[in-house]
Order: structure tokens, then sequence, then C-alpha cells
């Protein structure tokens, strides 16, 4: 796959549409964890955590630490498609943006409905972003280069990933909370139902392309 494999067919608008609506969605729905600060997902406690040292914004640090990532594609022979560079840059704008709009919450009353809000959101987004069939994200990428790389299973590669940048994420200050294990719990289901809400007919026969095996493999991770 090369960036600009995909840019073809009868629902390219379409597609692209979902792409960027997608990942826009994605930047603010890690906006909203952060605001109701009952724990980030995985990737996000890394970003808090880097952005707790460095100084610099969550979005920032997301664009970098997604460009490092993109860089360990290298050695394990993966291939970025439009829908992975344009991961890198979209979701860390996104996130500064919304994290600008939208005030922290105070009290459960207002934290619970940010949690709440922010799962559920990422949930569409990452179903808008996969089916959009643009190639996968940084992260998710490394995922299955590992798994093929190592013969191990995409779980057990995905499981290692995640408690490593969840460790270093909370060593160095990232909030780890009820909120990463809600998260934790509720993506898989949301997101493979909203794969099948956003799915878009193939060009051959007028079928839909979702998600298939596990709702896990079919995550976007940030």
């Amino acid at each position: 796959m090369s960036i600009t494999s995909g840019l073809r067919g009868p629902h390219l608008t379409r597609r692209l549409l979902q792409l960027y609506v997608g990942l826009a969605l994605y930047g603010a729905s890690a906006a909203l964890l952060v605001r109701g600060g009952l724990g980030l997902e995985p990737w996000g406690v890394l970003h808090q955590g880097l952005a707790e040292l460095t100084g610099l914004t969550m979005g920032v640090v997301s664009i970098i630490v997604g460009a490092v990532v993109l860089l360990l594609w290298i050695p394990i022979r993966q291939r970025p498609g439009l829908g992975t560079v344009s991961n890198v840059f979209v979701v860390g704008i996104a996130m500064d943006a919304a994290l600008a709009l939208v005030p922290e919450g105070h009290g459960l009353g207002v934290r619970i409905p940010l949690l709440i809000a922010g799962i559920v959101l990422n949930g569409v987004a990452t179903g808008l972003y996969i089916a959009a069939r643009f190639g996968p994200g940084p992260r998710d990428g490394l995922m299955t280069g590992l798994h093929r790389l190592t013969g191990r299973s995409v779980r057990l590669v995905r499981t290692g990933i995640e408690v490593a940048v969840v460790v270093t994420g909370f060593v160095l200050g990232g909030s780890v909370g009820v909120g990463t294990v809600a998260y934790a719990l509720a993506i898989g289901p949301l997101a493979q139902l909203f794969l099948r809400v956003f799915a878009i007919p193939a060009a051959d026969n007028g079928s839909t392309v979702v998600a298939t095996g596990s709702p896990e493999q079919a995550i976007l991770r940030r």
C-alpha cells in the first residue's frame, strides 16, 4: 500500500469525508476524556505523561509520538496509507483545538458525562476512520507489523504494547483511573457497531466492507 493507494473509486468523496471527520472526532474524543479527569485511553496516558514532562501540549505530543511510531514501521516493513499519515497530524491538531474549547469538568455530575461522551465519540470516530479504508493508524500498524514479524497473536502483541505505554505514561504523570478501565471494556463493542454503521459499499459487487475478526483487531489506537 502506498500513500496514494485507494484514491479512486465511486465512493472516494464519502471515504475522504469519513476519514477526516473520523480523525477530527477522534482527537475531540481524546480531549473529552482529558477534561473528564477520570482516566484516559492507553495511548492518551502516555501522551499526557509526556506532555507533563516536556511542557508541550497533548496534541503536539500525539503528533510527535505518532511520527516516531511511524518510523518504527520501516524495520518491520509496514507501508503507510493516506489515513496513516493523516492520522499523525489531524488527531493531534483536533485534540488541541477541542482542549482549548472544552473546560475542565468539576464534580462527578460533569465528569461522568464527559467520560461517557468521550468513549462513545471515540467509537463513532473509529468506525468512520477505519471504514474509510485508507490504511491503519501508526499505532495499529505497529501492532499488526509486530504480529506478523513475531508470529504472536494480535491480542498478545496489542496487550504488551498497551501495558507498556500505560505504565510509562503513568510513571510520567498520566491519568489512569476508572475511565481507563471503562474505555477498555466499551471500545471494542462500540467500534464494531459503528464499523457496521459506517461501512461503505465495495466497488465490485455493492457489498459492504466491515471489520472481520475480533473488535480488538479493528480498533484505532492513538
